[in-house]
């Protein structure tokens, strides 16, 4: 069921200022309800202002397993517009602007009640990196200044609990972790990559207190140029359990247990760089029941020299990429294959959608690049990319939105299957007033058409388990049985409604500076259906969850049936 849009009151108080989907044809449902209902169009989604102000600006955000967001940007600008509660005040002799600072620089968004609520960091999180825990807590790590080596936990907080908080590590990581990029390992710790001057990975949690070990990258240093553009690199765990690591404009299949690179692939054509501050994006499409193959797509970024170009008074703003680049990264010989966006775009982020079937790539500008004022031409359009369809009908533009969302945004999937997104500071402090961008502090949701009211007889609803139970623990290879219901199924005289299903499992992603780490979506393997006999309309379907931790690292999913393209809302489920 959807969630409602509508402005709500704010509980703290705020200052001034290519792969074919399995298919299952289900015979028993064609017998019953001859034909199918063709899914309408939503013209290009819709969007949907949820908070004016959450007195953060969402540099970073993380979904957990209780429908709640964890927002957080830097420390070191000053006060923000949100107070920490009951009078509270942050005091750090270290911090660089304001040593005794009253506000909060992260919340805790609801996204049931459309609510919100401070949340206490110390030390400076700038341009940080994280990752879920299997125990479904989030990590985050790094930092800027006192925050470099720090790590900090913040944890799925019970209903009412207004003590949960984040807690913090001093000098927990072995390099300091500046614009790094954390990729969750089968083995459930943080492989940690990178950083501004850090040519060198490391994990987290460390075996023991003692472990101080770094261990050296030459190919981030050989990727680095005059304006870094390797920073926060793409990183996505292939199926045979190696890394695929792109920086720049190349990539490498690494072997993070044996320290070796065991491929290098072919640089992406045209040779301009695509990682921060010229920030393109990237995403693993989703895999297939059992994958034997994988596929990496990159989008957008900037031609080299834009960023240099950028700065002093007379600064160019170069447009951006409009290419995006998709290879098969276990093919025998992997290539490049070239395609092109309707529009330019640097600093966009791209989500898979929980129908499988499409990527979202959201937010960003058509010119200049990441950084402080580095981008004049907000793309306030987003883009459908469909992988199944034919080279040529893969993108479709979206309805605009009026919210520029500049250096420092981010968007990530709700279990309702709306889009979250926020955040956009183009500026080295909070700046409202006399500038072209200001500094945003709300919160939006992007509708993809699938969620269109057009297409509520067709949207599955998932009975069993409950979407408003506690997670669902599941276990590797282990079926799992789901009751769901379709609304125009149960309705002859409407002609049917389902002929064809899919399931899906999506971990939600850490996002920040145009990459979502750690995102995944995996087409679950569909091993019997049948209709319901005592319930028009509803459905019983067994699934076969992912084999092994490297198809889906331990931790929480959401998981989501699928008629046709739409989705239902999703349910948590939990593997280990």
């Amino acid at each position: 069921m959807r969630r409602p849009l509508l402005l709500s009151a704010m509980k703290p108080r705020l200052l001034a200022g290519a792969f074919t989907r399995h298919v299952v044809v289900l015979g028993l449902l064609i017998a019953c309800c001859a034909g199918i209902i063709a899914p309408a169009s939503g013209a290009g989604g819709r969007w949907d202002l949820l908070q004016r102000s959450v007195g953060v600006s969402a540099m970073h955000m993380q979904l957990l397993r209780n429908d709640r967001v964890i927002i957080f940007d830097r420390t070191d600008f000053g006060r923000s517009n949100l107070s920490l509660p009951g009078g509270r005040c942050r005091r750090n002799p270290r911090d660089r602007v304001l040593p005794v600072d009253c506000t909060a620089h992260s919340a805790e968004y609801d996204v049931a009640s459309n609510t919100f609520r401070p949340l206490s960091i110390l030390t400076d999180t700038w341009c940080s990196s994280g990752t879920v825990a299997p125990d479904g807590t989030l990590v985050q790590t790094g930092g800027w200044n006192d925050g470099y080596r720090n790590a900090r936990t913040m944890p799925a907080c019970d209903a009412g609990d207004e003590s949960c908080d984040w807690t913090e590590t001093q000098d927990a990581l072995a390099a300091n972790r500046w614009y790094a990029t954390n990729q969750i390992l089968p083995d459930g710790r943080a492989f940690i990559i990178g950083g501004r001057r850090q040519f060198s990975y490391e994990f987290y949690p460390k075996a023991a207190p003692s472990d101080t070990a770094v261990i050296q990258m030459p190919f981030l240093a050989q990727t680095r140029d005059p304006e870094e553009n390797n920073l926060y690199p793409f990183v996505h765990l292939n199926i045979d359990g190696n890394l695929f690591i792109f920086a720049k404009n190349r990539a490498i299949l690494f072997d993070y247990k044996r320290n070796r690179i065991v491929r290098r692939y072919p640089e992406l054509a045209g040779g301009d760089p695509r990682n921060y501050p010229s920030s393109g994006s990237s995403v693993l499409l989703p895999l297939k029941p059992n994958p034997t193959e994988a596929e990496v797509l990159v989008c957008g970024g900037a031609p080299a020299g834009s960023y240099n170009s950028t700065r002093g008074k007379d600064g160019a703003f170069v447009p951006a990429l409009a290419t995006c680049g998709r290879i098969r990264i276990t093919d025998a010989a992997p290539a490049w294959v070239i395609e092109t966006m309707p529009l330019p775009r640097v600093m966009g982020d791209m989500i898979l959608l929980p129908n499988g079937a499409e990527v979202a790539i959201i937010n960003g500008a058509m010119d200049g690049t990441a950084g402080w004022e580095c981008a004049k031409t907000p793309a306030y359009a987003p883009v459908i990319y469909r992988p199944d369809n034919s080279p040529g009908d893969r993108f479709e533009k979206q309805s605009s939105t009026g919210i520029a969302r500049l250096y420092h945004s981010s968007a990530l999937l709700l279990r309702d299957g709306r889009l979250l997104v926020g955040g956009s500071n183009p500026h080295v402090y909070y700046n409202f007033s006399n500038v072209q961008f200001p500094t945003e502090l709300s919160l939006e949701a992007f509708s993809p058409d699938y969620l269109d009211p057009s297409n509520d007889m067709l949207r599955p609803r998932i009975l069993d388990p409950s979407p408003t139970g506690a997670p669902t623990s599941v276990t590797y290879g282990a079926p799992m049985t789901l009751q769901f219901s379709v609304p125009a199924a149960g309705r002859k005289e409407r002609g049917g409604g389902l002929g064809a299903l899919s399931v899906t499992m999506v971990a939600p992603s850490f996002t920040t500076h145009s990459f979502a780490m750690n995102q995944r979506l995996l087409l679950l393997e569909v091993t019997k259906t049948a209709a319901l006999p005592d319930r028009a309309g509803a459905f019983k379907a067994s699934v076969t969850m992912p084999a092994t931790a490297v198809l889906a690292p331990p931790g929480y999913y959401m998981l989501f049936v699928v008629n046709g393209h739409v989705p239902s809302e999703g349910i948590w489920v939990h593997i280990q």
